[in-house]
């Protein structure tokens, strides 16, 4: 039986740049798709077949790549953290005025969300999973260690300036900003018949994100 060549040993040979700018894009199609496949199903409910289908790639070349389905939904989420930490560095915070900083933070991570609705939902399958495929993740450990220290840095800032009380947590504060826009995002669907509003029309998105600003404004501020 003659089985007909595949489309990579078929290919003509490439230099070897060629070969790695390839091999890298097929790893960011097969994690583009994992990511939309692993964010609609979780872990439990993805499926690598699909998966290969969304990347145009194949099974072989998935755990060629990434090991495991498990060691794939640890580099999505590595992926998806680094995401939003890559984007809050182009915010320039350490540039702007103290309570400048704050706001423009509260307001990115609000639209982030709005933006990245993935990131949500990847972050709910994970704590589902009890954060085991970050625990050993140096990646997000030393990203997110950046980030306290840049939140630290800002509040120090504001407190030397006389507009920032002292004393604030920059963890604890970052946990803030996230829950505040994570809670409401997160149960959108449920509040709305709780509270008989409409959490995703422009009117009430555009008074939640003032709300939370104010909170947080309110949070750090020196007291007169």
């Amino acid at each position: 039986m003659t089985v007909a060549p595949s489309a990579e040993s078929a290919a003509p040979a490439k230099p070897n740049g060629g070969i790695r700018r390839d091999a890298e894009m097929t790893r960011k199609r097969i994690l583009a798709a994992a990511t939309v496949e692993f964010a609609r199903k979780g872990l439990g409910g993805a499926r690598v077949d699909e998966i290969a289908v969304r990347s145009k790639s194949n099974k072989r070349m998935i755990y060629h790549y990434f090991g495991s389905k498990e060691k794939l939904f640890t580099a999505v989420l590595e992926a998806a953290y680094l995401g939003i930490r890559t984007a809050e560095q182009t915010l320039h915070l350490t540039e702007l005025e103290p309570e400048d900083a704050i706001v423009t933070l509260v307001r990115f991570t609000w639209k982030y969300y709005l933006d990245h609705p993935e990131f949500l939902t990847l972050v709910n399958s994970e704590n589902l999973h009890r954060a085991r495929h970050l625990k050993t993740s140096e990646v997000i450990r030393s990203s997110s260690g950046k980030f306290v220290q840049m939140v630290k840095a800002i509040l120090d800032r504001g407190v030397a300036k006389g507009v920032f009380r002292k004393g604030v947590d920059p963890v604890q504060l970052n946990i803030t900003i996230a829950a505040i826009g994570y809670y409401y995002l997160n149960n959108r669907f449920t509040g709305s018949i709780v509270f008989e509003r409409d959490y995703m029309s422009p009117e009430n998105l555009d008074a939640r994100l003032a709300f939370n600003v104010d909170t947080i404004l309110r949070l750090v501020r020196k007291a007169p």
